[in-house]
């Protein structure tokens, strides 16, 4: 939930989905989705209060979070302690963790929350931290003005190539006119 102020409240947030947890709903597809690659490590980019990141730690994945977001960060944190994450803005040219990753994952339509204007700055960043033969894998709504277009225009500039596209984390079939889409991109050699 977003605050007048333009922050969030990441317990608030959380709330959503412990209850839904609670409630018997199925609150890992993400996960499900990403450890079917088996990466040997994982960046949740645009983590907010770590749902993806935590439950990847919890079943081993080598993994970091980061999101610009001190709430939801604050959050995250509380909730696992062990785990790395990082205050930070992925849309920021400067921005670099280091290292890279078997796979990035922007789960929960992050690109949607991105400044209009900021989403070719974002799959760049995210591009940055991505392995050789490593993948971008992200999940978005696509009724919000950033369309598969775009977004695939975007991933080709920065040296990633379309390996399979669904129309939700369990993996149905896109169809003619999707909602949601997960794209996954893989780094291409060279």
């Amino acid at each position: 939930m977003v605050t007048p102020a333009g922050s969030w409240d990441g317990d608030d947030y959380q709330a959503r989905f412990d209850d839904l947890a609670a409630a018997g709903v199925d609150v890992h597809g993400e996960v499900r989705f990403v450890l079917a690659f088996s990466p040997p490590s994982v960046l949740d980019a645009g983590c907010g209060t770590g749902r993806v990141a935590v439950e990847l730690h919890r079943r081993g994945v080598d993994v970091v979070g980061v999101d610009r977001d001190p709430s939801m960060l604050a959050t995250a944190r509380s909730r696992a302690p062990s785990v790395p994450f990082r205050q930070a803005d992925m849309a920021d040219e400067g921005f670099d963790l280091g290292r890279t990753f078997g796979l990035v994952v922007l789960a929960g339509n992050v690109p949607l929350f991105t400044p209009p204007g900021t989403e070719a700055a974002l799959v760049a960043g995210c591009a940055r931290h991505v392995a050789p033969g490593g993948l971008l894998v992200a999940g978005f709504s696509l009724d919000r003005g950033y369309q598969l277009e775009s977004y695939d225009s975007h991933c080709a500039r920065v040296g990633l190539a379309l390996v399979e596209r669904w129309s939700t984390w369990d993996r149905d079939p896109l169809g003619d006119d999707p909602a949601y889409a997960v794209s996954v991109h893989r780094r291409v050699p060279g």
